[in-house]
């Protein structure tokens, strides 16, 4: 029997390129859930769940109120399953300034995620799946195409894996700093680049093929 891994998040898990792509996308096998499909093999099904633009739980006024984690994040648990796990990785779009949110209300947000996965009963024989909260790698000082829109990001990012850990550790689930292994690119400041994906897609089969616990 496959088991099932639920991948998701925003832009960076969508495969937004910061290299010329068909479409500005990287392709499936070069996206991080492509890449850790590769290196899980074939007794894993591993389903990518990214779009651009997507928040912990905000409405945005700007590009739309779809680009609310929370709201789609109960019809795709239910959509999907039975899972055996599911990574979470969002946190980078809340740092817009139009959102004016600490690096612990964001943290705050993943946990309302959380708490929506450990309440929906998707695991195998309506149980609970594995957990996995990914902080993303912090942007960069300089973000280049989008300064304005990102005014402060730097600071807040680089404070976003210790209080991710911290609401991990408090619900019980399984932590990983994606800031350890990947940097944003330079080519924007907060997307990633095609070797980041590779890096974080063998890094994270790492880690879901490891025991819980």
């Amino acid at each position: 029997m496959k088991q099932s891994v639920l991948c998701y998040g925003d832009s960076n898990t969508w495969g937004a390129a910061t290299v010329s792509r068909p479409d500005d996308r990287y392709g499936p096998g070069e996206r991080w859930p492509g890449v850790m499909r590769l290196a899980l093999g074939s007794d894993w099904l591993v389903i990518e769940e990214g779009l651009n633009g997507r928040t912990t739980v905000s409405d945005d006024p700007v590009e739309g109120i779809e680009k609310n984690g929370r709201t789609y994040l109960y019809p795709c648990l239910q959509t999907h399953r039975p899972l055996d796990v599911v990574i979470i990785k969002l946190g980078t779009n809340d740092l817009k300034a139009r959102f004016n949110k600490s690096a612990w209300e964001i943290a705050a947000g993943m946990g309302v995620l959380v708490d929506l996965v450990i309440s929906s009963a998707v695991g195998r024989d309506g149980g609970t799946p594995r957990i996995l909260v990914v902080a993303p790698a912090p942007t960069r000082a300089s973000i280049p195409l989008h300064t304005e829109l990102f005014t402060d990001a730097y600071e807040k990012s680089g404070e976003l894996a210790g209080f991710y850990r911290a609401a991990a550790e408090e619900r019980g689930v399984d932590f990983f700093d994606a800031g350890s292994v990947i940097e944003s690119s330079h080519h924007d400041g907060f997307h990633l680049d095609p070797e980041a994906h590779a890096t974080l897609g063998k890094a994270l089969a790492a880690e879901v093929s490891r025991p819980a616990g």
